[in-house]
């Protein structure tokens, strides 16, 4: 699987770079994950209820093709967007969904921090607080969008919205947990068990990954 570090990045053309690679992949395109920093903007999933903005002030606000309600993406969060063939791999949606929570809940479980997954409202916590929230859409059996990690993030524009559209929501990062890495260093940690619990949940004999 190839993987990408591809810094910071404007979210909407980011996102259109997203979304052509899934229109124009064929069989032959390789899956991919890219590792993103995202300037601060607010991002409206296809169901999600504008009343959940509550003060947004000047950063922006994108309704997008995803799954999921609102959510802030900004400096100090790491964007995990797995670009996958699913069919290829014989995974379903709950196997990706399942993958990206087990993978940050083994990152935070080597710096024994005890995080989980809640199968109410994905994502993982921690002390139910929310360190990381995903929001997928599939086309064409094939993954886009993805999960954000908070690793050391403002977490002021949080209190601006209803977090996934819960009220009482509160959110968390891995430097408050007492976790110090840098994006890439997040990356770096966060891959190797992404890949493999990939394998686990695939159906696909002699993958190579």
């Amino acid at each position: 699987m190839k993987t990408v570090f591809k810094g910071r990045q404007d979210y909407v053309p980011l996102w259109r770079e997203m979304q052509k690679f899934t229109n124009h992949r064929d069989e032959e395109t390789p899956d991919t994950i890219w590792f993103v920093e995202h300037p601060p903007v607010y991002t409206l999933g296809l169901n999600a209820n504008k009343d959940h903005l509550l003060s947004t002030g000047k950063v922006p606000v994108v309704k997008v093709d995803r799954g999921g309600q609102v959510t802030f993406h900004g400096l100090g969060q790491l964007m995990i967007y797995p670009l996958i063939d699913l069919n290829r791999l014989k995974l379903g949606v709950r196997d990706l969904l399942n993958s990206l929570e087990k993978s940050i809940i083994d990152l935070a479980a080597e710096y024994n921090t005890k995080a989980n997954n809640c199968p109410e409202a994905p994502g993982v916590y921690v002390k139910r607080k929310k360190l990381a929230s995903v929001g997928l859409r599939i086309r064409r059996g094939s993954s886009f969008h993805g999960m954000a990690l908070n690793v050391d993030i403002d977490l002021e524009p949080f209190e601006r919205i209803n977090p996934c559209g819960y009220s009482e929501m509160k959110m968390t990062d891995l430097k408050r947990l007492g976790i110090n890495l840098s994006l890439e260093e997040a990356s770096n940690k966060f891959l190797p068990y992404f890949l493999k619990h990939i394998a686990f949940y695939s159906k696909k004999t002699n993958s190579n990954f």
